[in-house]
């Protein structure tokens, strides 16, 4: 995605200030190749100012779209390396004061329902398995 320096994004605050941020928040980040830290950080400045967007609109084109798929998509790319720079970062800001710090927390909870088969049987009664997936979220 190309935008102006001087561009403002959702936050109101210009493009190069969230350039600077996604470069300092992820300065610790260490991937298995630095093509993929290159691509992570082209990404993270794609959606700094449009937070909440979906990857094809904050992309805004097919090769942008299908470039940031394959990246989350690669084997060689885990959760760790996406979230190490954050986490050093969020270290670091935590260290630099002796202030209180209030830590938001969200604990959300899916439920999805998925149909079982019964072989056994030859007309079988739809029956359907919950599998409830936790979503933890810590913000400070």
């Amino acid at each position: 995605m190309v935008m102006s320096k001087s561009a403002k994004v959702d936050t109101g605050t210009s493009v190069s200030d969230n350039d600077t941020w996604v470069e300092r928040e992820c300065a610790a980040c260490s991937f298995k190749d630095a093509r993929l830290k290159r691509r992570f950080l082209t990404f993270l400045k794609s959606i700094a100012g449009t937070t909440g967007g979906s990857i094809p609109f904050v992309c805004q084109d097919w090769a942008n779209t299908k470039a940031a798929y394959r990246f989350l998509s690669n084997e060689r790319v885990t959760e760790t390396d996406i979230l190490a720079g954050h986490f050093h970062s969020t270290r670091d800001r935590f260290a630099e004061t002796d202030e209180l710090v209030l830590v938001l927390h969200d604990t959300t909870e899916f439920t999805y329902k998925q149909q079982t088969d019964h072989p056994k049987t030859p007309d079988p009664p739809t029956q359907f398995v919950e599998e409830p997936l936790l979503q933890m979220a810590k913000n400070a």
